[in-house]
C-alpha cells in the first residue's frame, strides 16, 4: 500500500486526483480543483451524527452512523469508491481533518480488497497550506499590475505571460458591471484555491515576479485575499493603451459577441431561450449603474440597447451596439478611470500599447530570471 501523504506540494502540484469523503454541503462551501465528492454520509445522515455527538458523546455518534451508512447504502457508497480508485489509482482520499471519517473510508475499501491512501491532515491541512502559499507569494515575488481603461485588452496581456496570475479568469468574471459570465461564479474558497495553486505553479517554475490586472478588492461576488490586495495597493503599474475605435470593437465582442455565444450554448436547443438570457444579461448589466449613470443617461443609454438589440434579433447584426458602448465609456468608464489613473500616477512605470507592454513586461520577466 502507498503510505498516507502530508505531502501537500506535491498534490498540487501533480494535480494528483483526489477523493473528498465530507458532506455535500462541506464540498459545496470548498474544495480542491482535482477533487471528486463522494461522502461517506450525505448532509442529513451528517446533520444526525453531529446532534447526537452532542447530545450522547461519541461513541453514541459512531454507532448511529453506522447504522444510517449499512447495509445497501454502505454497499453503493463503497462500489462508488471502488469505481474512483480504478479510474485514478495513484490517487488519494481525504476528510475535513484526516481523521475518523477518512479512516473508516480506507478501511470500508480495504474490506473490499483495495488499498487507498488518505490525506494527513485532511482538508484542514491542506486548505492552510494553500492560504500560506497565496500569502507568501503575494509578499515575496513584487506583484506588477497592468492597468488601462476599459476595453484596452489588460485580460489579453495576462494571458500572453507566462508569469502572470489571471485573477478575472479564475473568478470567471471580467470585473465590471458587465462582467459576470452565462456560467456562475466559483464559490470565494475555490476561488482563493485556485489562485494559489496557480501560484504554487508559478514558484515552482522559478518565477520570482507575478503579473497582475489591477482590480478593485471584488471581482463579481468574490474577494482577493487580503494580503495579496494589500501587496496590490502598493505594487508598480503598466499602463495600457489602445485607440477608442479598438476599445469599442473589443467591447462588442466580449460583451455582445462572446456573451450571446456562452447563452447559446446554456440554449443549445432553444435559441429563443438564449436569445432573452443575453438580453436580460445586458439590459440587467446597464440597471446595476442606474444611479452612477443618473436617470437621462440610463435612459438614452437603455434606448440604444433596446434597439441593437431588436436589430441583432431581427437580423444578427450586432454594430448597433457600438452606440450604446461609445456612450457608455465616454460618460461612464473612461471619467472613472482617468480619475484613478491621475491618483495612481507616480507608481506607473511603463505606458504603451498592447505589443509594446507585452513585451516590457517579458524583458522584465527574463532580467530577473537571469
Amino acid at each position: 500500500m502507498r503510505a498516507n501523504t502530508e505531502d501537500f506540494r506535491a498534490l498540487f502540484l501533480g494535480d494528483v486526483p483526489l477523493m473528498d469523503v465530507r458532506a455535500p454541503i462541506e464540498f459545496g462551501k470548498g474544495a480542491f480543483p482535482q477533487s471528486v465528492n463522494l461522502p461517506l454520509m450525505e448532509d442529513v445522515e451528517r446533520q444526525k451524527v453531529g446532534t447526537m455527538y452532542k447530545q450522547q458523546g461519541q461513541e453514541a455518534a459512531i454507532a448511529l452512523g453506522h447504522s444510517l451508512v449499512g447495509g445497501k447504502v454502505k454497499q453503493a457508497r463503497v462500489e462508488a469508491w471502488l469505481e474512483h480508485v480504478k479510474a485514478h489509482p495513484e490517487g488519494y482520499l481525504y476528510c475535513f481533518r484526516g481523521g475518523l471519517r477518512s479512516q473508516l473510508v480506507q478501511q470500508w475499501l480495504a474490506e473490499a480488497g483495495v488499498q487507498y491512501p488518505r490525506v494527513v491532515g485532511g482538508y484542514k491541512a491542506m486548505r492552510r497550506f494553500l492560504i500560506d502559499t497565496l500569502d507568501a507569494a503575494a509578499l515575496e515575488c513584487s506583484p506588477i499590475l497592468v492597468a488601462g481603461m476599459t476595453g484596452t485588452g489588460k485580460t489579453e496581456v495576462i494571458t500572453a505571460l507566462d508569469n502572470s496570475l489571471d485573477l478575472e479568469g479564475r473568478a470567471n468574471h471580467r470585473g465590471s458591471s458587465f462582467g459576470r459570465h452565462a456560467t456562475p461564479q466559483p464559490a470565494q474558497i475555490d476561488f482563493e484555491n485556485l489562485l494559489a495553486i496557480d501560484a504554487l505553479k508559478l514558484r515552482a517554475a522559478g518565477v520570482q515576479q507575478i503579473v497582475l490586472e489591477d482590480e478593485g478588492r471584488i471581482v463579481g461576488s468574490c474577494s482577493l485575499p487580503l494580503t495579496l490586495y494589500r501587496e496590490m495597493q502598493e505594487a508598480p503599474l503598466v499602463w495600457l493603451e489602445d485607440s477608442f475605435d479598438n476599445r469599442v470593437t473589443r467591447i462588442l465582442g466580449d460583451y455582445v459577441v462572446d456573451m450571446r455565444t456562452e447563452y447559446s450554448a446554456q440554449h443549445p436547443d432553444d435559441p429563443e431561450a438564449a436569445f432573452a438570457a443575453f438580453e436580460t444579461y445586458l439590459l440587467g448589466s446597464l440597471q446595476r449603474i442606474y444611479k452612477r449613470l443618473g436617470g437621462d443617461r440610463h435612459s438614452e443609454l437603455n434606448a440604444l440597447m433596446e434597439a441593437a438589440l431588436a436589430e441583432q434579433k431581427r437580423s444578427g447584426d450586432v454594430h448597433g451596439h457600438r452606440g450604446w458602448i461609445e456612450a457608455l465609456l465616454t460618460h461612464y468608464y473612461d471619467p472613472m478611470y482617468d480619475y484613478q489613473r491621475e491618483n495612481k500616477r507616480s507608481r506607473v512605470v511603463f505606458s504603451g500599447e498592447q505589443a509594446a507592454i507585452v513585451e516590457w513586461l517579458r524583458e522584465q520577466h527574463q532580467r530577473r530570471q537571469a
